[in-house]
């Protein structure tokens, strides 16, 4: 039977040195991508992607162009091999994933796509002193209780629900203080475990508001086009393909939860039945598994793996017509 396919894009902590390169050596189109990027950036991020260190690539300015462009070199390598991003129902990613989900469906340039996230690093980390903030994963536990342990852990800080991962991982983010007191509470409540997480800043919550404005001025000088896929916006867990209206929630993704285990539900709901996890990592195909039972996943991001999803490819129902949303059937 065929599937029905969406095209999932990966976020910040899939990054590692190396990523792409044999892609790269083996397929133009997928060096290209690496080249356009360090051109839009005014420096060699593929010789730092490759060679360089750990803690360079972690800093948030060069991840998030980083995975983009490691992302979009597995799309031109797959569309260099007869794959049509068109073949997809949806295209999707966790937090920075998003502009890569809008520049594979041709929303967003790869050089735009490129600068937008380097500015969108910068403000993020900017936006609230080292040591400050803090985020932590709270596992064993759904995100409505998660939420609540936030909320009670807040007294008077920031600390919110910032990732609904999946059924059982949810991360909170906010002051520091409030963040290990929900890290407490959480392991009073039952869970299976809850850490600090090793990151720079508190993302997608209240203390990342500068970092929403300054992309809110970035946004409004870039050219952004109705996607050929429709997205399923982070922030909104449904598809949308009116570019104004996603330039509005890239700004409100920025202190907005990641409503990943929604969205995935929701785009089995819509009847897909085949998630490629194009990129870096396989965390988000771990996820889906754990959100939509008996979907198909699928991590593309070394030659080997453009390959077997080019064999893949008559497996992969086409979307067919769309409506106005971008639905089948709509």
């Amino acid at each position: 039977m065929a599937l029905a396919l969406a095209l999932v894009f990966p976020g910040q902590g899939a990054q590692t040195i190396g990523m792409g390169r044999d892609l790269a050596a083996a397929s133009t189109a997928a060096r290209a991508v690496f080249d356009e990027v360090d051109d839009a950036l005014g420096e060699s991020l593929s010789a730092l992607i490759w060679e360089g260190s750990a803690d360079d690539l972690t800093l948030t300015s060069n991840a998030q162009p980083a995975l983009m462009a490691t992302s979009l070199a597995v799309v031109r390598a797959l569309e260099a091999e007869g794959f049509d991003v068109a073949q997809a129902a949806f295209v999707a990613g966790h937090s920075l994933g998003e502009y890569s989900a809008l520049a594979a469906a041709g929303a967003l340039s790869v050089a735009d796509a490129a600068r937008l996230l380097r500015i969108r690093g910068q403000a993020m980390q900017a936006a609230v002193p080292v040591g400050q903030g803090a985020m932590a994963a709270l596992l064993g536990l759904d995100f409505a209780t998660a939420s609540a342990i936030a909320e009670e852990a807040a007294q008077g800080q920031v600390c919110q629900a910032a990732n609904d991962n999946d059924p059982a991982q949810v991360v909170v983010s906010g002051h520091a203080g409030a963040v290990a007191r929900a890290v407490d509470l959480a392991k009073a409540r039952g869970a299976r475990r809850a850490v600090m997480l090793p990151v720079s800043a508190p993302f997608h919550c209240a203390l990342m508001q500068p970092a929403a404005e300054a992309m809110a001025a970035a946004l409004a000088e870039v050219q952004l086009s109705a996607p050929r896929v429709p997205l399923v916006a982070n922030v909104r867990a449904e598809a949308v393909t009116d570019p104004e209206e996603i330039r509005a929630l890239l700004v409100a993704q920025v202190t907005g939860a990641v409503r990943w285990r929604e969205s995935v539900d929701w785009m089995a709901g819509q009847g897909v039945t085949a998630f490629w996890e194009v990129g870096a990592g396989k965390a988000l195909s771990g996820m889906v598994r754990r959100i939509a039972k008996g979907a198909e996943t699928r991590s593309i991001s070394s030659p080997e793996d453009v390959a077997g999803a080019v064999a893949a490819l008559p497996a992969v129902a086409d979307p067919g017509p769309r409506g106005p949303l971008g639905l089948r059937g709509a």
